[in-house]
């Protein structure tokens, strides 16, 4: 069983819980992930380290309340319990003689960008980072990514927060601007990660994305969470989540993102009505 020892609301529909998982918190690096079940009855689901404390023997899981399992999740308050809450999985992020780099981080994947850009500042990068969110009131982590970065820019789609626009109009007027990154970080939405390897290919910068497919085992054994990458069948629970923005074939990682919107559709309807 492992405890939960704090929970934050970040906005209505995003919470944060911090677990003790001491021996998982021993060995977590950016870039991982965990696989919790709430109980006997309850399904596997993947989160992203948010973050972790190695001295205090917590990890940091960030959710949006989306379905059945996370509906259930954000009823648990500080001082309930887990059943399962396993890792760290996945491979690590790995970094190399980077001096100036951009995170950017949509939407929920600013929880997953947050631990990118400490990790790049605690090794002495100059971290520029890029938020972007639907508007002011689905911001999460601003302050958190302020301190881990040497400046922070905040892009809303309707202009309520921050500069209006998306994270892709603040890449591009950086790089118009003549500014140079030896790596771009992205992690958000497909699309969103799609236009940022777009837009960063022409310049030859080195573009890293974090791939969150489907995922059921953990280990690579059940193929459901299989991406193309350079042509190659990666998995990223084991071959992951991190992979060259560049190579990634997301037309077809679309696609497959979109393959069970009926069934979860109907599953939450019914959910609704039994309900």
């Amino acid at each position: 069983m492992f405890q939960i020892v704090r929970k934050e609301v970040l906005n209505p529909s995003v919470s944060l819980i911090e677990v003790a998982a001491p021996y998982i918190a021993k060995k977590a690096e950016p870039g991982q992930f965990i696989i919790l079940r709430i109980d006997e009855a309850g399904e596997r689901v993947p989160f992203t380290i948010a973050d972790f404390d190695r001295d205090k023997g917590t990890v940091t899981v960030i959710f949006q309340i989306v379905g059945h399992t996370t509906e259930r999740l954000n009823q648990l308050n500080q001082g309930d319990f887990l059943l399962d809450f396993v890792g760290p999985l996945g491979k690590a992020s790995h970094f190399e003689d980077v001096k100036k780099v951009a995170v950017i981080g949509g939407g929920l994947g600013t929880a997953i960008a947050y631990p990118q850009a400490k990790k790049l500042h605690s090794m002495g990068a100059a971290v520029t980072m890029i938020q972007g969110f639907r508007n002011q009131d689905a911001v999460i982590l601003q302050k958190e990514c302020e301190a881990v970065s040497d400046r922070l820019f905040l892009m809303t789609d309707d202009g309520t927060g921050g500069e209006k626009g998306f994270v892709t109009d603040c890449l591009k007027k950086l790089l118009d601007a003549g500014e140079t990154f030896d790596l771009v970080v992205a992690i958000g939405p497909l699309i969103m990660m799609k236009a940022v390897s777009e837009l960063t290919r022409p310049y030859g910068i080195k573009t890293i994305v974090s791939m969150n497919p489907i995922m059921i085992d953990g280990t690579g054994m059940c193929g459901g969470c299989r991406v193309t990458v350079g042509g190659e069948t990666k998995f990223a629970c084991v071959d992951g989540p991190d992979f060259d923005g560049h190579l990634v074939d997301f037309d077809q990682a679309i696609r497959r993102s979109g393959m069970f919107r009926k069934e979860e559709h109907r599953c939450r309807m019914e959910g609704m009505a039994n309900g």
